[in-house]
């Protein structure tokens, strides 16, 4: 019988895990060549060997459960609890000298992300949502208030999405537009107060896993732009080329109003 939660133990292993990750990134930055991967993105030795001990981590602490990963299997995996991994979200800014890139690990039970990691290397930072339970970074809850504190009118568009401002050109554009690099981080920015909204055109299962549950658990109102939420994604399903385009708001009234342009962006 899978349970939804994890043990102490397993979280314990996990978060050693992810500093082993991210202490061999942080040793990496700066000193490393790309390759073009055939859809046209970057990959380096360091996404490589972050996938592989990051597979063989997660299967070492939770023994049954399937690993579907960007560098690795990108089929849904057969067990009823899986996880999903993006080893290196952010390699052109990372190959680039750009210190703003992240891991990202999500555990779904039942087709659903029930607990999701965020960190991010270069700021020591590092995102813990756990379904019903709550959000924290570095230790420190957050909430709705410490979100609805801020006052930030920016909106992030990831490089597709930017094309949006050439499908409504009689319209100016409902914010300041940042371009962060990284699709994890982009839509995290809407649930930590950094962005408004978060426009993504075409992010992969991996790139929204763990960002996806920090957004619910933060009560951020989310638009799937193509189709239904990709929950419940059937096992043996290759996701190598599904994006799941998606709007992601602080609040109801930032989704309305930036929902013309999730519209324009795929019908425009």
């Amino acid at each position: 019988m899978v349970t939804q939660s994890l043990s102490g133990d397993q979280l314990a292993a996990i978060h050693t895990l992810l500093d082993r990750v991210a202490d061999r990134q942080r040793s990496d930055f700066g000193h490393i060549v790309s390759d073009v991967k055939p859809d046209g993105t970057l990959i380096t030795a360091c996404d490589r060997w972050s996938d592989i001990t990051l597979v063989e981590g997660l299967q070492g602490i939770s023994s049954g459960e399937g690993v579907l990963s960007e560098e690795g299997s990108q089929v849904v995996p057969d067990s009823e609890a899986y996880w999903v991994v993006d080893p290196l979200d952010g390699t052109t800014n990372f190959a680039a000298g750009i210190p703003y890139w992240a891991i990202s690990v999500a555990r779904f039970v039942d087709g659903r992300p029930v607990q999701a990691f965020l960190d991010v290397p270069a700021l020591r930072q590092r995102i813990v949502a756990i379904r019903g339970e709550g959000v924290w970074r570095n230790g420190k809850a957050l909430s709705v208030e410490t979100r609805s504190t801020t006052t930030s009118s920016c909106v992030s568009l990831c490089s597709r999405s930017i094309r949006v401002l050439q499908r409504r050109p009689d319209r100016p554009f409902p914010g300041k537009i940042r371009l962060l690099g990284v699709a994890s981080l982009n839509l995290l920015s809407v649930a930590m107060g950094q962005t408004v909204a978060a426009l993504e055109a075409t992010p992969k299962i991996w790139d929204l896993a763990a960002a996806w549950l920090v957004l619910e658990q933060l009560s951020c109102p989310i638009c799937w732009l193509a189709a239904q939420e990709p929950a419940g994604l059937p096992s043996g399903q290759d996701l190598s080329q599904c994006g799941f385009p998606m709007l992601a708001a602080s609040s109801q009234e930032h989704l309305e109003r930036l929902i013309p342009w999730g519209d324009a962006l795929l019908h425009g």
